[in-house]
C-alpha cells in the first residue's frame, strides 16, 4: 500500500525517470497503467494541464484533472493551483496533435482514483501513514494522503501543546507522518500529536536545575504555562510583561511525573517569529492501537484508543 505516496514523493525516485525516459518507456508505463509524477508547467485558458514529459508533452485534460472535476464537486483551484507542481498521473493515450506531433493524454483522476480504491479505502483507524502539508487553515492542516488525495488534521490534534495556527508548526509542502483518527463517509480525519511521544518520553529529555528555552502558550492568574517541546508543557510563576507567544528562558525546578507536572521559574523573555522544523517521532511503527500519553503512577490518566 505504501506505492500509493502524497504527490511529489514520487518524482525522483529511479523508477518514476525511468519510466519518463523515452517514448518507449512511457508505452511501457501505459500499458501498465504505472502511476508516475511530472511538474506541470502550464495551466491553459480550458484549465488542461500542460506537463512536461521531457522528449514529449503530456496533456491532462480538464475533466481528468482530480476526482470531482467532472462532476463539479470540486473546483477547478484543485487543478490551477498544481502549476509549478509535480502531478501524479496514468498515461492514458500516446496520440498526435493536428500537426502531427506526438503527445500523451494524461489522466490525474485516475491515478487517484486507483489509490482510493487500492490503498484510502482500505486504511484503517490507528493506521501510521506518511501525508504532505498542501495548506494551512485557522482551524487545521490538510494534507495529502495519497495522489492529491486530501484529508484534514484539525489544530487540536497536531500536538499536545496548544496552538494559536498550525503554521506554529508546519508549513506547505512538509512532509510528515499521520495517525489515521477517524473514517467517516469515505472522509477521513488525521491526528499527529501521538507520534510526538508520551510525557515521560518528553520530560526525560529535560533535568532539574537546567535552564531551557521555550514558548509561552497561555498566561493565567495563577501562571503561565511554557510549551518545552510540542508534547510538553510546564507551569511557570507569574512575572510582569509575559505573554502569549514569546519565547522565554526558563528555569526548571522540579519534575513530578506523579502530578504531569513541571514547575518553572521564567528568567526573560523575547520576541518569537515561528519557523517550523521536521517533527521529532518517537512512534516509528505502521500502526497504532492505543496511545497513553500521562505516566503509569499519575493520578490522571490521557489517553488515544483507536481500536
Amino acid at each position: 500500500m505504501t506505492a500509493y505516496l502524497p504527490e511529489g514523493n514520487l518524482i525522483n525516485s529511479e523508477e518514476n525517470r525511468n519510466s519518463l525516459r523515452n517514448l518507449q518507456s512511457l508505452t511501457d508505463a501505459m500499458k501498465e497503467e504505472k502511476i508516475l509524477e511530472a511538474v506541470a508547467v502550464v495551466c491553459d485558458a480550458k484549465h488542461n494541464l500542460i506537463v512536461d514529459l521531457g522528449e514529449i508533452k503530456g496533456i491532462i485534460p480538464r475533466e481528468e484533472g482530480a476526482i470531482g472535476i467532472r462532476e463539479g464537486t470540486v473546483r477547478d483551484i484543485a487543478v490551477i493551483s498544481r502549476v509549478n507542481r509535480p502531478v501524479c498521473f496514468v498515461v492514458t493515450e500516446i496520440t498526435q496533435d493536428e500537426n502531427g506531433t506526438r503527445y500523451a493524454k494524461l489522466s490525474r483522476e485516475k491515478a487517484q482514483r486507483k489509490c482510493s480504491e487500492n490503498y484510502v479505502s482500505r486504511l484503517e483507524k490507528g493506521d501510521v501513514i506518511p501525508a504532505k502539508i498542501t495548506h494551512l487553515e485557522q482551524f487545521g492542516a490538510f494534507a495529502d494522503i495519497g495522489c492529491g488525495i486530501i484529508a484534514l488534521l484539525p489544530i487540536d490534534s497536531i500536538s499536545v501543546s496548544r496552538i494559536e495556527h498550525p503554521k506554529e508548526r508546519f508549513y506547505t509542502g512538509m512532509d510528515i507522518k499521520a495517525v489515521v483518527k477517524s473514517i467517516e463517509n469515505g472522509r477521513i480525519s488525521l491526528s499527529h500529536k501521538e507520534l510526538l511521544g508520551t510525557w515521560e518520553e518528553n520530560a526525560q529529555r529535560f533535568t532539574p536545575g537546567e535552564t531551557v528555552t521555550g514558548i509561552i502558550r497561555s498566561v493565567e492568574n495563577y501562571g503561565a504555562f511554557v510549551e518545552l517541546s510540542p508534547n510538553l508543557a510546564g507551569l511557570a510563576e507569574t512575572k510582569e510583561g509575559v505573554k502569549i507567544g514569546q519565547q522565554a528562558s526558563v528555569y526548571i525546578k522540579s519534575i513530578i511525573p506523579s502530578k504531569m507536572k513541571i514547575k518553572l521559574i521564567i528568567i526573560d523573555t523575547f520576541p518569537y517569529s515561528y519557523s517550523p522544523q521536521p517533527p521529532e517521532y518517537f512512534f516509528e511503527g505502521d500502526k497504532m492501537e492505543k496511545f497513553v500519553y500521562s505516566p503509569k503512577d499519575c493520578e490522571k490518566a490521557i489517553f488515544t484508543d483507536f481500536t
